[in-house]
């Protein structure tokens, strides 16, 4: 299978930011991937985010939309397990109608206390309620009759009257950082969208993790195994390191502070200085050394390569000449590479 590249556009903003003038220069990123020729867009879900301006998938979604012209839009990742699985089902069929039959369904568990506590949801059960929302959400996307009786959601043959464009559904990534989560994206999603969190050593043993796992319940073999990376290109490498150091640290300060790196395999520490945080783990420098980076991953499988190039703070016009850089002379070696 080809290889295929998505731009994540986090749409996140320090406090006081212009939303109008932000939501701008994101569609102006967008635009200049959708000009190169990447493949696909993605977006996230945080609600309450400390410190940060953050919009909320579905509409930005649907926004992007008639921007995006053939990409593919991806949610990376809705919260299912704080979800009502007939509001995702409904509204993510509606969402892949807009996007005609091109959306990517990115879905997780999360992990931030705050998210739970704002819908008086425990986390203790949270992997059951996670695994019986999909399974109704497939379910209804499916175009099945669905029963369901658990505290949160009751259904007596309830069926959907608008289904995705996509049959029988949209295609399902699952996010997963710990073994466990890897083990069950093996058994529940098509795919595994690998972190950007993880160090190469870590997501090097889970690829080999999520391939056994699959293979004992004879799950079908991945067609897409797509990985996300925070990837920066500059002429230099030290012009590199200069302009997205600063606006990286401070987004790993901002995910130690949401407990991000506690839910880590190997419990890294993100408030750590930008050297120890970058190695094995973020792609800054050169074209060159984008290319010696990336290329390993594909030997390992991955045909999918989900790049974040802009952070909060960062101006537009350095992500700009990012990607601009790394539609010209990164990506056409990686689409080459058997």
């Amino acid at each position: 299978m080809s290889t295929s590249f998505g731009i994540f556009l986090t749409n996140q903003h320090p406090l006081g930011t212009d939303q109008v003038s932000a939501l701008d220069e994101q569609i102006a990123m967008l635009h200049a991937c959708r000009d190169n020729s990447w493949d696909m867009v993605w977006v996230g879900q945080h609600f309450l985010p400390e410190g940060i301006t953050h919009i909320q998938p579905v509409p930005y979604l649907a926004r992007l939309a008639p921007e995006a012209g053939d990409m593919q839009l991806g949610v990376g990742i809705n919260l299912l397990a704080l979800a009502n699985p007939v509001e995702v089902a409904e509204t993510y069929a509606a969402l892949d109608v807009i996007a005609r039959g091109r959306l990517i369904y990115g879905v997780g568990l999360g992990y931030r206390d705050v998210e739970y506590d704002a819908f008086a949801i425990s986390k203790t059960g949270q992997v059951h309620r996670l695994e019986e929302n999909l399974r109704i959400v497939c379910a209804l996307w499916n175009g099945e009759a669905v029963d369901a009786d658990v505290p949160w959601c009751r259904l007596r043959q309830a069926r959907l009257s608008l289904l995705p464009v996509q049959r029988p559904r949209p295609s399902i990534w699952m996010a997963a950082n710990s073994d466990r989560a890897v083990e069950r994206a093996a058994r529940l999603a098509d795919t595994w969208f690998i972190n950007p969190h993880a160090t190469t050593d870590v997501v090097v043993r889970q690829i080999a993790l999520f391939n056994e796992t699959a293979a004992v319940h004879l799950r079908p073999s991945v067609t897409v195994l797509p990985l996300m990376r925070e990837v920066f290109c500059a002429p230099t490498r030290s012009k590199a390191v200069e302009l997205a150091a600063p606006f990286l640290r401070n987004k790993y300060r901002t995910y130690a502070t949401w407990g991000q790196d506690r839910v880590m395999p190997e419990r890294d520490d993100f408030t750590a200085a930008y050297e120890d945080l970058a190695a094995d783990r973020f792609i800054v420098g050169t074209p060159e050394d984008c290319i010696e980076q990336l290329l390993p991953w594909r030997a390992l499988g991955v045909n999918a390569f989900v790049i974040r190039t802009h952070w909060s703070g960062m101006p537009v016009g350095s992500s700009l000449a990012s990607i601009e850089l790394l539609s010209r002379e990164v990506l056409p070696t990686l689409r080459a590479a058997p």
